[in-house]
């Protein structure tokens, strides 16, 4: 028998993580490689979805990366994860992605915005409950509105596509 648990707030999973960036991460053009920021935004968004879901839980789905600067080698790179909306095993969270020369001399600069799904699982792989979602303020309430905004979405485009698979 599974443990009810109270609806959870956005504050209790939001987290901030920060990391340097090394040449060993870059491009060519001396760019932090995409997949490399990706992977930042996926660990943030895990480790909120954890939080939140209290055990495990994995990435199902990107919703979306917008790629909005580059980040430079050298740079300070700081994500900030908050979950979104909540449905019975899933989860949306939302990266934002900043970054700071190493010097800390200049202010933060937004470089890209993450949209994850993750689900929650057991020991045996299986998807488990998640604790509702309490929006705390308006911001909160919004971001849940956009959130289902963006499983609608995702909902109709995988039903336009099964049905143009079957015709």
């Amino acid at each position: 028998m599974s443990e009810i648990v109270a609806a959870r707030t956005p504050s209790y999973s939001r987290i901030e993580l920060a990391t340097v960036t090394s040449r060993a991460q870059a491009n060519l053009l001396g760019n932090i490689h995409g997949g490399e920021v990706l992977k930042l935004a996926d660990s943030t968004a895990g480790v909120v979805a954890q939080r939140h879901s209290g055990g495990p839980a994995v990435t199902a789905a990107l919703d979306e990366m917008a790629f909005l600067e580059p980040v430079r080698v050298g740079d300070i790179v700081r994500t900030f994860g908050q979950i979104n909306w909540v449905g019975s095993s899933s989860m949306e969270i939302g990266v934002r992605i900043e970054t700071q020369p190493w010097d800390a001399t200049t202010e933060l600069r937004h470089v890209g915005s993450a949209y994850f799904v993750f689900v929650a699982i057991d020991t045996a792989g299986a998807a488990r409950p998640v604790p509702a979602l309490d929006p705390e303020s308006e911001d909160d309430r919004r971001r849940m509105q956009e959130a289902e905004i963006r499983r609608a979405h995702r909902l109709a485009k995988r039903q336009e596509i099964e049905a143009v698979r079957l015709s």
